[in-house]
């Protein structure tokens, strides 16, 4: 697991063992959106804020992402489906863990939705990419969520599930909701052995954004992977200094606000 260890140490900060990371594979899914015009524009942006990682598709890697400034760590994501499907909660694999490799990923990522009609073939896929992440040594994160008929996707125990699932299935690092109950989260925190990140959602308000991430560090949480919540920011190299400060050094998220002011 040697592989992993190295890997992994590329997208979590070695001090804090938290992490910031920025999903930019929303352009599959809703097309050409704000923020993600641009991608060696963007993806600058985000590194000179402080990221630990980005998360891309296979054709913007190709596409050359990396123009100057620091390094950041990059995370390939395998599974798709589009805004325009009958079925937008049913993802599919559309890369491999090998083609990640010859990408020069970090780690790969897979997406879950609990409760969508094709739950099962999400769930076998993921279980046949944690296979192959073992036999690579690449880090495997699962984002999950319950998405499906009549279905709170923030309901702690529908979260707890979502957690013990990718948790069961081999996941280096999760990524779900955050139920906004900071007790809720504690709990799901602590019985669960891989580091949980939470999720960003659609864009909102810089303090309520940034005083959900502090509420989930204080729960134990590991850090955030948020995507349209910071590269659709007026300006996202601020924004993401400013979430990189309530993960990794614990400021507090007024004071950082204010800054942003």
């Amino acid at each position: 697991m040697i592989g992993k260890q190295i890997r992994l140490e590329r997208i979590m900060d070695r001090n804090t063992g938290r992490s910031v990371i920025i999903p930019m594979d929303h352009g599959f899914t809703l097309g050409q959106i704000e923020g993600l015009l641009d991608m060696p524009k963007i993806v600058d942006d985000v590194s000179a804020g402080g990221a630990n990682a980005i998360i891309l598709h296979k054709g913007m890697v190709k596409g050359g992402h990396r123009r100057r400034g620091r390094d950041i760590g990059l995370i390939v994501h395998l599974s798709a489906s589009t805004s325009m499907n009958p079925d937008p909660n049913d993802k599919v694999l559309i890369c491999t863990v090998e083609e990640a490799i010859t990408l020069g990923a970090d780690a790969v990522s897979i997406h879950i939705n609990l409760g969508a009609p094709q739950e099962s073939r999400m769930i076998e896929a993921a279980g046949i990419i944690s296979q192959e992440c073992n036999r690579w040594g690449m880090p495997l994160l699962i984002m999950i969520y319950a998405r499906g008929k009549d279905i709170d996707p923030d309901d702690p125990i529908a979260i707890a599930h979502c957690v013990r699932v990718a948790e069961e299935l081999g996941a280096d690092l999760i990524k779900t909701n955050y139920p906004r109950d900071k007790e809720a989260f504690r709990r799901i925190v602590a019985a669960c052995s891989v580091p949980i990140l939470i999720a960003g959602g659609e864009k909102g308000g810089d303090l309520a954004a940034l005083e959900m991430i502090d509420d989930a560090i204080d729960s134990g949480g590991s850090g955030v992977c948020m995507g349209r919540n910071a590269f659709q920011r007026e300006n996202t190299t601020e924004f993401v200094h400013a979430i990189c400060r309530v993960v990794h050094d614990r400021d507090n998220p007024a004071a950082v606000e204010r800054r942003l002011a």
